[in-house]
């Protein structure tokens, strides 16, 4: 079964043609032409690739390009914005675009809106419409999140990074874990599947960061593994921790057997996205 890495960011150099939104701690680019060299050296046969939204917004337009150049290794993910009433001839539109295999929303601090904006549920009922699994990122507003998903049995949601909010820069807080109760009880939602994601973010020991596999075992438990798609979010995680380390203890641990691991690193993502990879590019 082929290993893909349910979210990775690609972007480039800040210039005048294609200017960033802000400048996050990020490596000054990473395009799709080096995401791939870089999956390539560690053995990550494809990825989902997430327009980022910290330098681009909802413009998905580079992700488009890589697509484009990189098709049987990178299928794409636009963020779209509650805010655009018509925002469901967007999602009409990048149904039909080459490599796009789902959209993303944010519940978060640094979005202002409430779980009963409108806009949200016009992207849930959008999502519906066009076949489109909602990549769903509330890390830190869980309950918020949780309402919308119970609001929309229909949609399939996507949980972004475990549903737990994960630094920036090290070290870890000191309760990395906290609402991990809140976690395992929304894996009572048959409509959602969650991202392991980001989780060596989490850690408060050094590589190969051993204090991840309790909680993740929970997770595991509680959802099963045909609904947890492995990650890494590089480039978002790129001051915490390189790509090759957030890639080898999922390779490497003995807590999963061969079959666990074939799910969780590519299975459940294949299923959840409808696509798969082939290392012809």
């Amino acid at each position: 079964m082929p290993i893909i890495d349910s979210q990775v960011h690609a972007y480039e150099a800040n210039t005048l043609q294609r200017p960033w939104a802000t400048v996050p701690n990020w490596p000054p680019h990473v395009t799709g032409d080096e995401m791939v060299a870089a999956m390539d050296a560690v053995g990550v046969d494809g990825a989902i690739m997430i327009s980022p939204f910290a330098t681009y917004r909802y413009d998905a337009s580079y992700a488009e390009e890589v697509a484009r150049r990189h098709p049987t290794r990178m299928a794409i993910v636009k963020p779209v914005d509650p805010d655009d009433e018509n925002v469901a001839d967007v999602i009409a539109k990048w149904k039909e675009t080459q490599g796009a295999v789902g959209i993303r929303i944010f519940l978060r601090e640094e979005e202002k809106r409430g779980a009963d904006h409108p806009g949200l549920d016009r992207i849930c009922k959008a999502a519906v419409q066009h076949d489109l699994p909602l990549n769903f990122l509330f890390w830190g507003r869980v309950d918020e999140g949780m309402q919308i998903i119970d609001r929309h049995p229909e949609t399939r949601f996507i949980v972004d990074h475990l549903g737990i909010l994960q630094p920036r820069v090290p070290p870890a807080p000191a309760e990395p874990w906290a609402d991990l109760p809140k976690i395992l009880d929304l894996a009572k939602r048959p409509n959602a599947v969650i991202k392991i994601s980001g989780a060596c973010t989490l850690s408060r020991e050094p590589y190969p960061f051993p204090d991840i596999w309790d909680p993740l075992k929970r997770i595991f438990d509680a959802w099963g593994f045909e609904r947890c798609l492995w990650g890494t979010d590089w480039t978002r995680a790129f001051a915490v921790v390189n790509y090759e380390n957030a890639v080898t203890p999922f390779l490497e641990t003995k807590t999963l057997s061969d079959s666990e691991r074939a799910m969780l690193m590519g299975g459940a993502c294949a299923k959840a996205y409808g696509w798969s990879p082939s290392k012809s590019s």
